[in-house]
C-alpha cells in the first residue's frame, strides 16, 4: 500500500494539491485532439502520407503504453512532486518544437517527445491521488477523469479557431505548451513537500501472474478496444467528418462534444455502479451507444453529426467505467497495481491497431467505409470483454493458489 510519507503537503496546502492535479490531467490528452482537428492541413504542408499520419495518431498509445510501463523507477527515484514537474517541461518542449519542425520524421519525434510527458502523467496521477486524498479518492478520481475529458475537449473546440486568429496550424498546436507552463507554477510551490511514493510501491503481485486469470485478460481487451476507438476518433474523426461534408470547424466542434459528453458521464460514474451493482448494463449500454454512433457516421455523416457525437461520446464512459472496475475487481493494493499495469500496459499496445489500422484501411482502399464497419464490428468485443468483467467475482480468486503463479 501507498503510504503518505511524512513530507507530504500540510492540510492547508491540500486545496492546491487538488487544483494542481486537475490542471495536470486537463493537459494530458490536449497534445492529442488539438492535432486530430488540424491533421489534414499537417498532413499538406509536411507532405505527409496517409500511413505515416496513420503512424502519427498510433503513437499516443504506443508512448502510454511503453513510457507509462517503464516510468515507475524514475517517479520513485525522483518523487511525484519532481517528476510532475519534469513531465510538464517535456510536454511543453514537445508541444513547441513539433510547431517549429518542417520535416515529417521530426514532427513525429517533437510529438512523441509529448506525449512521452504525458506518458508519465497517466502513471502518476493515481498515486498523487492516493497519496494526497486518501480519504476521497472517489471523488478526486472523477475530478481528475472529468478534466482528462475536459482537455481533450478545450483542444478540439479551440485549436480551429486559434489557427485561423494566429495564422495556422502551427501557432494553434504550440498554444498549448502555455497551458502546461500555467500548471507547472503550483507544481513548483510543492517542490519542498515531495512525495517518494512510486505508483509500484508496495506491489508484491507480478503481473506475470495474471496470465492465467480470465478476468485479467477481459480487462485488457475491454480496455484496449475502447482506447482503440478512442484514438481513433482523436486521430480521424474530423476527417472522415470533412470527408463526408462536415465543414472543418464544425467537426472540430463535434470532436470536442464527443470529448465534453464524457464528463458528466464520468462525474455521475460512481453513483452509476451503484445503480446497476454486478449487472452487465453499462457495458452493454457502451457497446450499443458506441455501434449507433459508428452506423451513423457511415450512413449519413452529414445528416446528424452532433448526434453520432453524442452517441460515441456516450459510449466513450466505457474507458471510465474499466478504471473503476479495476479496484472494484481487487482485493488488495498489491492486485489492484498489478491489474492496473496490466490492462493499461497491454491495453494500451492493443489500443495501438485502432489509429493505424483505420489509417492503413483507409489508405488501401480510397474510402472510409471498410474501417468504419471494423469499428462497428469492434463494439461486439467491447461488449463482451465487459460482459466478463461485470461478473460478481475477484482477480485473485482467478489466479489460482500461490504455489502456482
Amino acid at each position: 500500500m501507498v503510504r503518505v510519507p511524512d513530507s507530504t503537503v500540510t492540510p492547508r496546502h491540500r486545496w492546491i494539491v487538488g487544483a494542481a492535479i486537475v490542471l495536470l490531467a486537463l493537459n494530458l490528452r490536449a497534445m492529442v485532439a488539438s492535432l486530430g482537428v488540424v491533421l489534414p492541413q499537417v498532413r499538406h504542408d509536411l507532405g505527409m502520407s496517409p500511413t505515416v499520419a496513420g503512424v502519427l495518431t498510433t503513437l499516443p498509445v504506443l508512448c502510454f503504453a511503453v513510457v507509462g510501463f517503464t516510468s515507475g523507477g524514475l517517479v520513485r527515484r525522483l518523487g511525484l512532486h519532481k517528476s510532475t514537474v519534469l513531465l510538464l517541461v517535456v510536454v511543453a518542449a514537445g508541444l513547441v518544437a513539433r510547431a517549429l519542425v518542417e520535416h515529417p520524421a521530426l514532427f513525429l519525434a517533437a510529438t512523441a517527445v509529448s506525449l512521452a510527458g504525458a506518458a508519465v502523467g497517466n502513471v502518476i496521477l493515481p498515486p498523487l491521488a492516493k497519496v494526497h486524498f486518501p480519504d476521497r479518492i472517489g471523488l478526486i478520481s472523477a475530478l481528475y477523469g472529468a478534466a482528462l475529458m475536459g482537455g481533450a475537449t478545450l483542444a478540439s473546440v479551440t485549436t480551429v479557431p486559434i489557427a485561423e486568429g494566429l495564422g495556422g496550424w502551427r501557432p494553434a498546436l504550440a498554444a498549448f505548451a502555455v497551458l502546461a507552463a500555467v500548471t507547472v507554477l503550483p507544481w513548483l510551490t510543492l517542490l519542498r513537500h515531495d512525495v517518494h511514493a512510486g505508483p509500484n510501491q508496495g506491489a508484491h503481485l507480478p503481473v506475470r501472474a495474471l496470465a492465467r486469470s480470465p478476468l485479467a485478460w477481459a480487462m485488457v481487451v475491454c480496455f484496449g478496444v475502447q482506447s482503440a476507438g478512442a484514438y481513433t476518433q482523436f486521430g480521424w474523426y474530423p476527417e472522415i467528418l470533412t470527408d463526408g461534408g462536415v465543414g472543418a470547424h464544425e467537426a472540430g466542434v463535434m470532436l470536442g462534444v464527443m470529448s465534453g459528453v464524457g464528463i458528466p458521464l464520468t462525474l455521475a460514474l460512481p453513483w452509476l455502479l451503484v445503480r446497476t451493482g454486478d449487472r452487465p448494463v453499462l457495458p452493454v449500454c457502451f457497446g450499443l451507444l458506441t455501434a449507433a454512433g459508428w452506423v451513423g457516421v457511415l450512413l449519413a455523416p452529414a445528416s446528424a453529426p452532433l448526434l453520432w457525437s453524442v452517441l460515441l461520446g456516450l459510449g466513450g464512459g466505457a474507458f471510465t467505467w474499466v478504471l473503476a472496475m479495476i479496484g472494484k475487481r481487487t482485493r488488495t493494493p498489491a492486485a489492484t497495481t498489478a491489474l492496473s499495469l496490466a490492462t493499461q500496459g497491454l491495453g494500451y499496445l492493443l489500443a495501438g491497431l485502432g489509429p493505424f489500422g483505420v489509417g492503413a484501411l483507409h489508405d488501401a482502399t480510397g474510402s472510409w467505409t471498410v474501417p468504419l464497419i471494423a469499428l462497428i464490428a469492434s463494439t461486439a468485443v467491447l461488449t463482451a470483454s465487459g460482459v466478463v468483467i461485470s461478473r460478481p467475482r475477484m482477480l485473485e480468486d482467478t489466479l489460482g493458489p500461490p504455489a502456482s503463479r
